[in-house]
């Protein structure tokens, strides 16, 4: 079966050594990588000297290209006949835009694959020594976006199933928002002393972990909330004690 000519590749929470098998593969065989931020450093360094390499990443805060237009760039490229790779920071399925894309692919006739990554949840948890769920007391996991378009809260975020105690819930992009939503989550019922943790920058050299309860997080991050990409986990697993910070 021949490889279609794009492909979505999941470059992982960072580290170069956590990129899949087939990833590489397809990163050493491209012509032209489109990347985004969390994606570039040394990751490319597997792509070929002559490739292009196309910077078309979203940071909050940041002028950002427009969607349609990185839309517009994989469609024109794949159409020469070069072998496109979009890289995508986590798993590209996450919170990553990637619909959007597929749908103006799909609007054109192109075909593509979708090589999955290790979330940058996933990869949070394992750098905090903590597993994601636990027998009897978090039998559930949720992900959820800590902002939608206009840098706000989504209006239509499901704030009781995020007030679950028994779950273990991780906020993508969420620093920002995360005390307003503390508050509303505490409304609800969620123990304020419930313990979170801040996983900036995981698994690059930059990472830091910290450790507070829902609402210390909160009140930090009402004071500074730093430039480094981040989530929020909190749970009943985040108690647990890391090795090593």
């Amino acid at each position: 079966m021949s490889t279609p000519l794009v492909s979505f590749v999941s470059s992982g929470p960072g580290d170069p050594e956590l990129l899949t098998v087939k990833a590489v593969d397809r990163l050493q065989k491209a012509d032209v990588v489109l990347f985004d931020d969390l994606s570039s450093g040394p990751i490319l360094s597997h792509v070929r000297p002559e490739a292009d390499l196309i910077g078309v990443g979203k940071r909050a805060g940041r002028p950002s290209p427009k969607q349609d237009h990185v839309s517009q760039l994989l469609v024109d490229y794949a159409e020469t006949g070069q072998r496109v790779v979009r890289l995508k920071s986590g798993d590209s399925g996450l919170f990553g835009r990637l619909e959007e894309e597929m749908v103006a692919l799909k609007a054109a006739g192109l075909d593509y694959e979708i090589i999955p990554g290790i979330p940058s949840a996933v990869a949070a948890a394992a750098a905090c020594g903590i597993p994601l769920t636990r027998r009897l007391t978090a039998r559930r996991v949720q992900f959820a976006t800590g902002h939608d378009v206009t840098g706000e809260l989504p209006p239509d975020t499901n704030l009781d199933a995020l007030a679950d105690p028994k779950a273990t819930t991780v906020i993508f992009m969420g620093k920002r928002t995360f005390p307003k939503l503390a508050a509303a989550l505490i409304e609800r019922g969620l123990p304020a002393d419930m313990p979170a943790v801040l996983a900036e920058a995981v698994s690059t050299p930059e990472q830091k972990l910290t450790r507070l309860t829902v609402q210390g997080l909160a009140d930090q991050l009402a004071d500074e909330i730093g430039d480094k990409p981040a989530l929020v986990l909190y749970g009943p697993l985040a108690e647990m004690e890391s090795a090593d910070d």
